[in-house]
């Protein structure tokens, strides 16, 4: 048979890609986080506004022609904030997630790995760290601290990453005794090779996942750190801009309501991504 006629051999991206392609909710959902990303990449750009702009003879007005999404009790658009928000809640629960992912990761691996006295000692750790009420640990911290972007974001991915290890190191412990693994010991390989280029490689489908609904997390977390007052305010995140419309909950509830809309989606969002990756890099998944 021709060569060119025969098909061609899918790769294993090639083939994520196809399959998560099949879940219509996780492809909706991408396309809902690039707009809400390209949004806020955009914001100095696509807002009419600047975050801090206040027009005080334009308070708590209603949606509009003029305001989109109506203005709030210091006059200021709101579309404009959220926008600008968006930048601090997906910036936050992106890089949180990130510092769970590389926290979570490194000591489940060492812990699976090795076992023994390592294993006792990084999981007995694992254990205090998750024992502790989460808002009550960053509440505590968030006090003691300056409060700017980059220390809640510290605070939230070094919080969260217990649940991660010990999914790391369960795929470790099972993992480390498989034939392939024994056979690269006998030829030689380092304990690193051997962690990063046999183990952790066939981990990744997990670990990807988990990150995934990590984000949304850390949103939420932050959200709710916002909507206490503990947040950042300038630029306002959501939780900051639903902070300040509480006093108006009933006579301007588009204050409250507009940011909620846009928490609740971007997690649902990051939901539903996870859900299709999970699909997708199921070996088990036969389509």
């Amino acid at each position: 048979m021709d060569a060119r006629l025969m098909p061609k051999e899918e790769s294993y991206a090639q083939m994520v890609w196809r399959r998560f392609r099949h879940h219509k909710l996780a492809m909706i959902s991408l396309g809902v986080l690039i707009v809400l990303y390209s949004m806020a990449i955009l914001a100095p750009w696509v807002t009419p506004y600047h975050y801090d702009h206040m027009d005080f003879d334009k308070i708590s007005q209603p949606p509009s022609l003029e305001h989109w999404f109506g203005t709030d009790r210091i006059g200021a658009d709101l579309f404009s904030r959220v926008i600008w928000g968006s930048r601090i809640s997906l910036s936050v629960g992106f890089a949180a997630a990130g510092i769970a992912l590389v926290l979570g990761t490194v000591i489940g691996a060492i812990s699976g790995y090795y076992g023994g006295v390592i294993d006792d000692i990084l999981m007995r750790f694992t254990e205090i760290v998750a024992s502790f009420p989460t808002m009550f640990l960053l509440l505590t911290v968030i006090a003691v601290l300056p409060r700017s972007v980059m220390n809640i974001m510290i605070v939230i991915g070094a919080t969260s990453w217990p649940g991660l290890a010990r999914l790391v190191r369960g795929q470790f412990l099972s993992l480390r005794e498989q034939d392939y693994v024994e056979a690269a010991r006998a030829l030689g390989a380092t304990n690193s090779r051997i962690v990063f280029k046999h183990i952790l490689l066939n981990t990744m489908a997990p670990i990807i996942v988990n990150a995934s609904l990590r984000i949304g997390g850390a949103i939420l977390t932050e959200s709710g750190l916002s909507f206490l007052g503990l947040g950042v305010t300038t630029p306002p995140s959501w939780g900051t801009i639903l902070n300040g419309g509480r006093p108006l909950l009933r006579s301007a509830p588009w204050i409250t309501t507009i940011p909620g809309i846009f928490i609740f989606v971007t997690v649902l969002a990051f939901n539903y991504v996870g859900d299709g990756l999970r699909d997708a890099l199921d070996p088990r998944a036969t389509k």
